[in-house]
């Protein structure tokens, strides 16, 4: 099999409920404060802010979330999404983080990918399977609950 010598990955921006295992994502080139601020606004406004739901909002500490513009679309938006930062280096603390298990098991475990477009299909498939059977994930959450 004919290799590149490069390694490929697809960044993927995700949100979820640990009570309901509501799971928001959306997949972009490059993770940086626009990225970030694109999905904050299309995924969390769309689906909180406009049915007055008050959000408890915890995000990791990357360094596109402390830039200023970041901070203050949440200032901007505090009214109904409550900011809460975890530590530096606590992955153990990161809701998301044991999710990521499930689309490699389902989508990409023990396959090799053309490049990253053909990757995005059986995310994509996953994915999407979650709002539809959310036991999938949630005895990743119940430590969080």
């Amino acid at each position: 099999m004919p290799v590149t010598g490069q390694r490929k990955s697809v960044k993927i921006f995700a949100s979820v409920e640990v009570y309901s295992g509501e799971f928001l994502y959306r997949s972009d080139q490059v993770f940086n404060a626009e990225t970030y601020l694109d999905f904050l606004e299309d995924r969390l406004v769309g689906r909180y802010c406009r049915r007055r739901q008050p959000v408890i909002y915890i995000h990791e500490n990357a360094p596109y979330h402390r830039e200023e513009r970041v901070l203050e679309w949440f200032a901007a938006n505090a009214s109904w999404l409550e900011l809460h930062c975890l530590p530096a280096y606590s992955p153990e603390l990161n809701a998301a983080e044991p999710l990521w298990h499930h689309p490699r098991v389902h989508a990409t475990h023990n396959r090799s990918f053309k490049n990253t477009g053909e990757i995005l299909d059986p995310l994509e498939e996953t994915f999407h399977s979650i709002p539809n059977q959310p036991q999938q994930i949630l005895g990743c959450l119940r430590p969080f609950q």
